[in-house]
């Protein structure tokens, strides 16, 4: 190949390179790191997106140069000349694709080596999945049950997840890791928090109606502040079983129901603000029509919706003093 052509096709490729560059970095693809595990999962994606930019340009600048230079006259409709492979050439791009393949799975696979490492005593949290709530409990002499996920500012935390129901997946776009919630199964997922702020939990897997509305708030904190949201949560300044409210948003119905009262507006299943005239047509007092609609939603489903969309787990996930402030605070007498 001449020098000029070697020249060309080396002024394709680094444009080509800068133009996928610019794409790169201009674009913002990842949110803004919060844990180790984020910050090596960003690691081995630039590492990836490099090497695939330096491929990039390359064959581009091999492209853009054989068009211009080898393209046909519209009015030459000759065959191109019999040519034979290049054996070397063939060797380089089979050779160097596999090293570049090689060394992204050694990366990767080093990555998720470290982020399945939670270190020799970390901080174990339980992680409830079902339609459509998330429910947190934490460990200690008189264990904390939340709706809200709340972590030490570097700490390692080991989350162990369960489904109630279905599928779920457990996803906090700023740290990264995600893990399926399986009925029947336990799975785990490792986070170490490095950055002081709140966050969103959210289901990254389809499970029904609600699955867009399925979400947490996630809190990282000092180690202190984490201490002191535990001692109130176990003196009953957090979630109480006798608080309807705090029932109603732990157990996430305000996912799929408007209720003004606590100032929902979901419309997967009917609204909650009329159950009194929806009981009166039924025949059965407000309280028993609210719990019988809630422990089982298929029996007295209402008008215009589907049946086996609203959980029938919230008799064996709830307490009986959860369910008894429940129905109360449904029915207005909280």
């Amino acid at each position: 190949m001449r020098r000029g052509s070697i020249v060309r096709i080396t002024i394709y490729g680094v444009i080509a390179g800068i133009l996928a560059s610019l794409v790169a970095v201009l674009v913002p693809w990842l949110p803004t790191s919060a844990s180790e595990e984020m910050d090596r999962i960003e690691f081995t994606f630039w590492f990836t997106t490099v090497i695939c930019i330096a491929v990039f340009a390359i064959v581009a600048a091999v492209i853009v140069y054989s068009v211009l230079k080898f393209r046909a006259h519209p009015d030459d409709d000759r065959d191109g000349p019999p040519i034979h492979g290049h054996t070397a050439l063939e060797i380089y791009w089979t050779a160097i694709p596999a090293v570049l393949v090689t060394a992204i799975s050694v990366v990767s696979a080093i990555v998720l080596a470290k982020n399945d490492d939670a270190g020799p005593n970390p901080l174990r949290i339980a992680v409830t999945a079902q339609q459509f709530a998330w429910k947190f409990e934490y460990p200690g002499d008189d264990p904390v049950t939340s709706g809200t996920l709340v972590l030490p500012l570097k700490e390692s935390v080991k989350l162990t997840l369960r489904s109630l129901d279905v599928i779920h997946a457990f996803w906090i776009p700023e740290m990264g890791q995600k893990s399926d919630a399986v009925p029947g199964v336990e799975t785990t997922l490792v986070l170490t928090p490095t950055r002081i702020g709140s966050y969103s939990l959210v289901c990254a897997e389809l499970c029904g109606l609600g699955h867009a509305l399925m979400r947490a708030r996630v809190r990282v904190v000092e180690r202190a502040e984490y201490e002191a949201f535990l001692a109130r949560e176990a003196e009953g300044g957090g979630q109480d079983e006798n608080d309807g409210e705090a029932v109603f948003a732990s157990a996430g119905c305000g996912g799929c129901h408007a209720f003004e009262p606590a100032g929902t507006d979901a419309e997967v299943g009917p609204a909650l603000d009329d159950v009194a005239a929806r009981a009166e047509a039924t025949g059965l007092a407000p309280d028993d029509f609210i719990r019988q609609s809630i422990v089982d939603p298929n029996a007295l489903l209402a008008s215009g919706y589907q049946p086996d969309v609203m959980p029938t787990t919230y008799e064996s996930s709830l307490s009986d003093e959860q369910l008894d402030a429940l129905v109360q605070y449904l029915g207005g007498n909280k």
